[in-house]
């Protein structure tokens, strides 16, 4: 970082503390909040492209994980008499696949989610090693990490849900 650029963000602090314009919502000028600005501007596309993800994850965990296994489709039967579990076990994963995708869609509860939802990729992974001598184990090794990443952004969230716990609703 340059000392301009320090200089700048500097003002663009003590503009906004010291209830400046930009920070009674008025127009400025100065270059400082010009910074503050596009640090916003990077906030928000941040933000969207995590919402983003959220819904691609929300879309592949919905459709393409948990319905074959709700439905019963011969792919993901075989599978389960592979590992050597029963259908209620391949609907109780797929009920709890969806219910984690819809999760990742709610405001309060998409860092809860990401992490149940990374619990259940430990499990497959560990199942994908012993059961199919590691074939395509890398695929809930990979899902893990967009779903870390969420819970870790969204962790603010958790506040507010263990306050609404305690509340009783």
């Amino acid at each position: 970082m340059s000392e301009t650029t320090a200089r700048v963000s500097a003002a663009a602090s003590v503009t906004s503390v010291a209830g400046g314009p930009s920070a009674m919502g008025g127009s400025s000028v100065s270059r400082g909040t010009s910074v503050a600005e596009s640090a916003t501007a990077r906030g928000r596309r941040a933000r969207i492209a995590l919402r983003g993800l959220q819904i691609v994850l929300a879309l592949f965990f919905g459709i393409a994980s948990a319905l074959p296994k709700l439905v019963g489709h011969s792919s993901a039967t075989e599978i389960f008499d592979q590992m050597g579990w029963s259908s209620t076990r391949m609907y109780t994963v797929g009920a709890l696949e969806l219910a984690g995708a819809i999760a990742l869609l709610v405001p309060v509860l998409q860092s809860v989610a990401a992490m149940a939802l990374s619990g259940l990729m430990v499990g497959a992974f560990y199942f994908q090693m012993t059961a199919f001598d590691g074939e395509n184990a890398a695929t809930p090794l990979i899902l893990i990490v967009p779903l870390a990443l969420i819970a870790w952004a969204r962790r603010g969230h958790n506040t507010e849900l263990l306050r609404l716990v305690r509340k009783g609703g």
